[in-house]
């Protein structure tokens, strides 16, 4: 005798892109207008499966956005429209007239947006530095600025790590000062009682 098993019908399911990595500016911020909005950490350089991600989570806050605009200088493919959740986004892209660290998005219905583009390879936590530099109400710095100072802190980092590095190679602040060191506490202990006079 035969045993047979019945598996259900396989069902396709659709992929969905991670959620954006994103960082925006209070809208309730009375500070003025800045530069940046706000900033995104996109996962790769692949424009098309990125902006699709963005959008997911932009269009529910700022309205549908319709077009974008790059720097084709930090993506290797810039293609001329990108379908997203139902509809088209127009990509268009400037070389010398838009910062290279910039992404900036177009609604109809509600204005534009200018956001920082954090590098995909970016540690987290300069990715983190960044986007709160970005997104901060106050901040009036250039997507270039503020990724020109995060190298420099970046640099800073690194140097100090190696300067403190070689200082605890070399014994650190006990090596140059013998008085410095802190005293090993004596410790007796109670010697059980021994008879006398033998």
């Amino acid at each position: 005798m035969a045993a047979t098993t019945s598996h259900p019908p396989l069902r396709a399911v659709p992929f969905r892109a991670p959620t954006a990595r994103l960082a925006l500016r209070s809208e309730s911020s009375s500070a003025g207008p800045a530069e940046l909005d706000g900033a995104w950490w996109p996962r790769s350089r692949d424009l098309p499966s990125e902006l699709s991600a963005l959008a997911d989570v932009l269009d529910p806050l700022w309205g549908r956005i319709t077009r974008v605009t790059v720097n084709p200088t930090h993506w290797p493919v810039v293609p001329r429209k990108v379908s997203v959740a139902g509809h088209v986004v127009k990509v268009g892209w400037f070389l010398a007239e838009q910062d290279p660290h910039e992404l900036l998005l177009l609604s109809y219905r509600m204005g534009r947006w200018n956001l920082l583009v954090v590098p995909p390879q970016t540690t987290p936590v300069s990715a983190a530095w960044l986007m709160a530099a970005a997104s901060d109400p106050l901040g009036m710095s250039t997507a270039s600025r503020l990724m020109e100072e995060a190298a420099r802190l970046r640099t800073v980092s690194e140097t100090d790590r190696a300067v403190e590095a070689v200082w605890d190679s070399e014994g650190g602040h006990e090596a140059r000062d013998p008085g410095a060191r802190p005293r090993i506490p004596t410790v007796t202990a109670a010697l059980p009682h021994q008879p006398m006079g033998r």
